[in-house]
């Protein structure tokens, strides 16, 4: 199984390592920063799984990182850490898109469980997808090529593969531009040009045999970004 990565930005170091010793002890690859410049920067720019968030940092605090963080990264968990009895700042990090939040001081065990619990319903949890079906066919992206039963195939090129799996692995649900670069390319997407995301749908599109015209895998959902379609029934419109 993949390992997960976890961002830890949290000012006090006493508390910082202890969260970090348990992440790693229960097999979490981690990343961590002890104030909001640093922790802004990773939280958008770096390759990770979830952010576990204190509020109150030197620098940009935890709200403006958590705000940032919920625009270019919509499905990114993210756990904020608060004070005892800090029933305001739970509400306001709650309203700004954190998935849980725990409260400072807390046991190893509550603090794992949450972790688990967050990532086991976030729509941004890895997916083995090795395998997929398609009219005509099957996408076998362990050996990166399309297999169709007239018996040619069509290679995939590495980042097709990673596209198409992230694709097919959050089925049903339209992924904005912003965030396949940012969760396939790991890019800003601030710094890059959208338009070569098109490009690559559009050749997954001509190896998957999907009307670029009527497409029934690989939908653009209008305004949003673009929709894997599980299955091989008749198309719905979301253009």
């Amino acid at each position: 199984m993949e390992q997960k990565r976890v961002l830890v930005v949290e000012d006090d170091s006493a508390i910082r390592q202890g969260i970090l010793d348990a992440l790693r002890f229960a097999g979490y690859e981690t990343l961590h920063a002890a104030n909001g410049t640093d922790g802004m920067k990773l939280a958008l720019q770096a390759s990770i799984d979830m952010l576990m968030l204190d509020l109150i940092l030197p620098g940009p605090s935890g709200f403006e990182i958590l705000k940032a963080a919920r625009e270019a990264r919509a499905t990114l968990p993210i756990i904020i850490l608060t004070a005892r009895g800090e029933e305001g700042d739970r509400v306001q990090g709650l309203r700004l898109g954190a998935d849980d939040y725990v409260v400072k001081p807390f046991s190893v065990r509550e603090l794992l469980a949450r972790v688990e619990a967050v990532l086991r319903r976030s729509p941004e949890r890895p997916s083995q997808v090795e395998k997929i079906l398609i009219q005509g066919g099957v996408a076998d992206l362990a050996r990166c090529e399309i297999r169709y039963e007239n018996g040619e195939r069509s290679e995939l090129s590495e980042r097709e593969v990673e596209l198409l799996r992230y694709l097919a692995s959050n089925a049903g649900r339209a992924i904005s531009r912003d965030e396949i670069l940012m969760r396939v390319w790991r890019l800003n997407p601030k710094r890059m040009e959208t338009r070569t995301i098109d490009m690559h749908i559009a050749n997954l599109r001509e190896k998957l045999r999907d009307n670029s015209e009527a497409p029934k895998v690989l939908l653009t959902v209008r305004g949003k970004g673009y929709m894997f379609r599980a299955g091989n029934g008749e198309r719905r419109d979301y253009d």
